[in-house]
């Protein structure tokens, strides 16, 4: 979430509220976070000194409104230039698509393959372990169990082959001289 609020901060200034509304607008299409979790992400940068506070808005509330640092923007920049890592390499993606634009042009593409690697990788497991359970001779008690257990493995194979796909073609896009 660290890097979701850098990049959020990079596109602007923002005080707490601001970024609990990017996540509830935008951000929450493939991360979702509570506002408890937002504030103590943000405390957790302040601490490290990759945030500070551009400004306190007049008034009672005192509103802070964060900036990111330069330690700040090149941790940004090496986790989005970085291998992804994590369980879910959808989850590795999306943050990092989202917020694409905020690289220099000559940065991009090398991400985007990076991403798709990361997809492909993830599908050799899936096909290994398919191979598996192909293998398999399921008892007949438990074959309508297994149905909907394959359909699951079924759908992580095709979800992981649509993502190659898209991220390709969207590297590919980049990489034309003339966008």
């Amino acid at each position: 979430m660290a890097h979701v609020i850098l990049g959020l901060l990079l596109i602007r200034r923002q005080s707490l509220y601001d970024l609990i509304k990017a996540f509830e607008s935008g951000v929450s299409l493939f991360y979702s976070a509570s506002s408890g979790s937002i504030k103590r992400a943000l405390d957790g940068l302040l601490a490290r000194g990759l945030i500070d506070v551009a400004h306190v808005e007049p008034g009672a509330r005192g509103r802070k409104v964060y900036r990111v640092t330069d330690a700040g923007r090149a941790e940004f920049r090496t986790w989005m230039t970085g291998e992804p890592t994590g369980a879910d390499p959808e989850a590795a993606a999306l943050p990092r698509l989202y917020f694409l634009g905020l690289l220099e042009p000559h940065e991009r593409v090398p991400v985007l393959r990076r991403l798709t690697e990361r997809f492909e990788e993830d599908l050799a497991r899936l096909t290994a372990l398919e191979e598996k359970v192909d293998a398999q001779d399921v008892p007949e008690e438990q074959r309508d169990l297994y149905t909907h257990q394959r359909a699951t493995l079924d759908y992580g194979i095709a979800t992981h082959r649509f993502a190659i796909d898209w991220f390709r073609a969207h590297a590919d896009e980049h990489e034309r001289p003339d966008h």
